[in-house]
């Protein structure tokens, strides 16, 4: 078969290769007759004719034998769909999937305020004197104490828990960007449902739900990012997507009170519902996207032949692996459905991919530090009015507190971004940025605990807090660079799972336990506040361990090569954005 090769740079400036095959040699129509030769000369009518005809010929044949491939910056090969150029989402570029990220970041929590908010939260009603004045809001309809109350604030936790490791290892066999699409849809139905709820235990449930669908966004979102964000501004562009979570529980609290106060509470659960709706259609409705380090035909080829027995009995003539070769050893009569092998199959993934995560010491002491400090920053957002109130008298420490940390944690965050990218996006320099700004930022804190005057507090406290959460958008940095592309989403998934179950979590229980003991906020304070030097020197420790960054590992070592060759970027303006 004859064929030429012809090499086009393409309008995004892509070398594009195309690989023209022709018709079989002996094929009469592969060349004209002797006699076309002493042809007479045709009239031009006839002449256009012809050539529009091997025109459209040219053009089936080029349709149907079609090779391209994409000359990558070395070590910014994404995975990602083959197919025309004609079918890539032409609007949808790298800058508006952070805008889309950081807008579906910023409701969740704004959900979070709102539901915080005492124009949702309201009170119970109470009795003082003879005289009874009605509850408000969600306490005050369902008459919680404050111990539902308290339940109620965190039942989204149980769901993001349970969900999160789950929605990182479904990324293996389904398409990631279709996850947060189905993620979102959940958490969307979840919140409507809690606008509709009737009593204790039905807004508890949904409120868990709402935990389920934002999992597979916290999960799956930073990889995104991380892949489609320029070489250069990747810590950058991390940090404006957690910039949003202070961001968004601000506004969720002015959301909350005014739509709760003017409306109702329900109202404001019906809201967010609605402004998430789009980005749901949007997640379904266009083409989806693909993760570095994934290759789902690849991958859905694979699962086939392990969850079919006959389909890998043709292809690798009896070698059984994994769970088919469990299902060979049992006695037939014990027959095994295609769903319970999946289960297995999928468990088995999950153990493997756990083992190798935990075998990552960068990522553990990455985490571990995120234990310590998250502990730290989970008590403060609880007790901290409580304490400064206590201490120096505040007239009004929620505003206080809320102030500081939402302007800290803006500035904090996105300052920490852009200086190591400044310093070069090394997991070693985001090591020496964690812990250096983590002891600073332990020693203001402290300090501004130990002054007796209010005036001496706030300075030191504001500082304080600026420098600590400038550690926001590094750690999650080593989070996604210290393990293989396709570990990425669970790489997210369990260290939120760890700075929830062993952090937050169990602090704001712990820190009330001892103030019941030493009954001091002071004391309670520095002990907490202490807490910020083992996060700082377990970060310090990080910088002594040797580390590969992993970002570029797995397209060159897991995709074959023929795969490689088919792919192009995830959007149109990757390429620019890596140059850049």
């Amino acid at each position: 078969m004859g064929g030429s090769e012809e090499v086009t740079q393409g309008s995004d400036g892509a070398r594009v290769a195309v690989v023209v095959v022709g018709a079989p040699v002996d094929d009469d129509s592969a060349a004209p007759p002797p006699a076309a030769a002493a042809a007479p000369a045709v009239t031009p009518g006839e002449e256009a004719a012809k050539r529009e005809s091997l025109a459209a010929a040219a053009t089936g044949l080029q349709a149907m034998a079609v090779t391209v491939a994409r000359d990558v910056e070395a070590g910014g090969l994404d995975a990602s769909t083959s197919g025309a150029a004609d079918e890539k989402p032409s609007w949808f570029t790298p800058k508006r999937l952070l805008v889309m990220f950081c807008l579906i970041n910023m409701l969740n929590y704004v959900d979070r305020g709102a539901i915080a908010s005492n124009g949702v939260n309201g009170s119970r009603q109470s009795c003082t004197g003879g005289t009874c004045t009605s509850g408000s809001g969600i306490q005050g309809d369902f008459n919680l104490n404050n111990f539902e109350d308290g339940v109620l604030s965190s039942a989204f936790m149980v769901g993001l828990l349970i969900a999160s490791p789950i929605f990182a290892s479904l990324a293996k066999i389904h398409n990631p960007f279709r996850l947060i699409g189905v993620g979102l849809l959940v958490w969307t139905i979840a919140t409507a449902g809690c606008g509709c709820s009737f009593d204790f235990w039905s807004i508890t449930i949904c409120r868990m739900l709402v935990g389920v669908g934002e999992a597979s966004f916290i999960s799956l979102a930073a990889p995104f990012i991380d892949d489609n964000a320029p070489a250069a501004q990747k810590t950058a562009w991390l940090a404006m997507f957690y910039m949003c979570i202070p961001t968004g529980i601000a506004v969720g609290y002015v959301y909350g009170g005014l739509v709760g106060n003017s409306l109702h509470w329900r109202a404001a659960f019906w809201g967010e519902s609605i402004l998430m709706l789009p980005f749901v259609i949007l997640g379904f409705v266009i083409k989806p996207l693909e993760l570095k380090g994934f290759n789902h035909s690849v991958k859905t080829k694979k699962y086939d032949e392990m969850l079919n027995p006959e389909l890998q009995d043709e292809t690798k003539q009896g070698a059984s692996t994994g769970v088919d070769g469990l299902a060979e050893t049992l006695p037939h009569k014990f027959s095994i459905s295609s769903f319970g092998k999946k289960v297995l199959t999928e468990i088995r993934y999950f153990m493997k991919d756990m083992k190798e995560l935990l075998q990552e010491k960068v990522y553990v002491i990455n985490v571990l530090g995120y234990i310590s400090y998250n502990f730290v920053i989970g008590a403060y957002s609880y007790w901290g009015p409580k304490a400064g109130q206590d201490i120096y008298n505040m007239a009004s420490a929620d505003i206080m507190f809320g102030g500081i940390t939402i302007v800290c944690g803006i500035f904090g965050t996105l300052s920490g971004g852009f200086i190591l990218d400044k310093i070069d996006s090394t997991i070693s320099n985001a090591f020496k940025l964690l812990s250096g700004a983590t002891f600073l930022g332990a020693i203001f804190c402290f300090g501004a605990f130990c002054f007796k005057s209010l005036y001496g507090f706030i300075p030191f406290f504001s500082v304080g807090e600026l420098l600590v959460f400038a550690t926001q958008a590094p750690v999650n940095y080593v989070c996604l660079h210290c393990v293989k592309p396709s570990l990425r989403p669970l790489s997210m998934a369990m260290s939120t799972v760890a700075i929830h179950i062993f952090g937050d979590v169990p602090s704001s229980p712990l820190v009330g336990l001892l103030q019941d003991k030493i009954h001091n906020w002071r004391s309670t304070a520095l002990t907490l506040t202490s807490i910020l030097f083992i996060a700082a020197i377990f970060w310090f420790i990080g910088i002594f361990v040797r580390s590969v960054d992993r970002f570029n590992e797995q397209s060159e070592h897991d995709v074959p090569a023929v795969e490689r060759s088919n792919l192009r970027p995830l959007l149109d303006e990757n390429e620019e954005a890596r140059a850049s």
